[in-house]
């Protein structure tokens, strides 16, 4: 029997599942590997290009609720796009897996597996794997950013095309949700080291202990459960760019370990003595007044002047009103072609609804709204409703305001249609009955 070209990495911690998902799985498939730990599957993703991760969700004693199993997911799904994930479970932990499923693993197999189910599961995973490395080659030759025209963004992109050029370090500035990541991800797309890594590290949720071990990497015995040598997350981005996000939350005492990187350009393995050589890429962002923290002392003066070579900030959408709609419409087309579908649309009367919605949380905010209303919507279009941005503060409500009397308007409709059954009324508008009744009030709607 001839074996099928796929790479296939197992992950658990207990040698003996290793041992038998490899004997069984290399009769049939041309590369096996196995890790016994989460933390080196960024490295084996790094080096090799895996089509399917078999990967376990627990691997902590006394930690069996599956959270570790759904981080790696998201750090394969990140860092990988193309590699398909199957879970392992146990019988009784199916609820987990199955959350895993609905944020991108492909399928899960129970432990102890039936050998056959087991095989089906990863046959049709690696056929997975193919259509969507074909799908991630179309799309990283045709990768488009929204860039708008507003003034603010036309020069932050301006400055980000100027500086990809060179190996400058950048600091990006911006409210959560301004797109940071894409922006980030746009420079070191337009840089001479875009066929190398682009490794992301979110900075807010890395713990102080893992600081050391998780960007710079650890020796074999470095501490109780090193037990192999494992690359740090820089070393892992070796001559590529790594992404430093949320750089303003490290606490004052761990500023000065990535300092002496930055300034020496070499790294140490937590457990060891050599100092390893590192060329790569800066690229940090925060949302945190990083000014006013080196002037109350929480952030170190020099850091800021290693990071910031180039500093560009990125504007909110309160601040690019004109990019809104066209941003809208450009999502809306990026969100259905991810669920392979065509011709959807905003309804005509959205435009000013789109506008005038505060939009707290930018480009995130409205990528949420959007698919959220894809996915709940008939007809391949998108009303007011379906987008859930009537009920908020802010609008001046008088009768000049096209938003206030096109709301009133499709009240009185939905409360007509509904002969004033105020619960039926606000499913359809997808308000609260709270929210509804603050604008019958509001609208003078009592009688209808």
């Amino acid at each position: 029997m001839r074996k099928k070209q796929a790479q296939i990495l197992v992950v658990d911690d207990q040698e003996e599942i290793l041992f038998s998902a490899k004997m069984i799985l290399k009769k049939h498939f041309e590369t096996i590997f196995t890790a016994n730990s989460p933390k080196k599957i960024i490295s084996i993703l790094n080096e090799n290009e895996i089509n399917v991760v078999l990967l376990d969700m627990n691997y902590r004693i006394g930690f069996e609720d599956g959270r570790e199993g759904i981080h790696w997911l998201k750090e394969i799904k990140t860092l990988s796009p193309q590699t398909v994930v199957i879970l392992m479970t146990a019988f009784g932990k199916i609820d987990t897996a199955v959350e895993g499923i609905k944020i991108g693993a492909f399928d899960y197999v129970l432990k102890p597996w039936h050998n056959e189910k087991l095989l089906e599961t990863i046959d049709k995973a690696v056929a997975e794997s193919r259509k969507n490395t074909k799908k991630e080659i179309i799309e990283k030759t045709e990768k488009r950013y929204f860039t708008g025209t507003s003034t603010k963004i036309k020069q932050a992109y301006s400055m980000a095309e100027k500086v990809a050029r060179t190996d400058a370090n950048v600091l990006i500035l911006g409210e959560n949700g301004t797109g940071k990541y894409v922006f980030a991800e746009f420079i070191h797309q337009n840089s001479e080291r875009k066929n190398q890594p682009f490794v992301h590290v979110d900075l807010g949720s890395l713990s102080d202990n893992l600081f050391e071990s998780e960007l710079f990497g650890y020796a074999k015995g470095a501490f109780t459960d090193a037990k192999t040598d494992t690359p740090g997350r820089f070393e892992t981005a070796q001559n590529g760019t790594i992404f430093l996000d949320e750089i303003g939350n490290i606490p004052l005492h761990l500023q000065s370990k990535l300092l002496h990187v930055l300034q020496t350009k070499t790294f140490t393995r937590l457990g060891e003595s050599k100092s390893r050589p590192l060329n790569v890429r800066i690229i940090a962002a925060t949302n945190s007044d990083i000014k006013a923290e080196v002037k109350n002392k929480t952030f170190r003066e020099d850091l800021l002047y290693r990071i910031n070579t180039m500093e560009i900030h990125l504007p909110s959408l309160r601040e690019r009103k004109d990019d809104i709609v066209p941003m809208a419409d450009f999502i809306l087309e990026q969100i259905a072609e991810k669920y392979n579908q065509t011709d959807w649309h905003f309804e005509e009367n959205v435009a000013p609804y789109l506008e005038k919605y505060p939009w707290k949380g930018n480009i995130r905010e409205m990528e949420n709204k959007i698919e959220r209303a894809l996915i709940l919507a008939d007809n391949n279009t998108i009303s007011v409703h379906d987008l859930d941005i009537l009920d908020f503060e802010g609008i001046q409500e008088n009768d000049e305001n096209p938003l206030s009397e096109m709301e009133k308007t499709a009240i009185e409709k939905a409360l007509f249609k509904h002969h004033g059954n105020i619960s039926k009324t606000a499913e359809e508008l997808g308000l609260s009955r709270a929210a509804l009744y603050r604008r019958i009030e509001k609208y003078d709607l009592k009688n209808i």
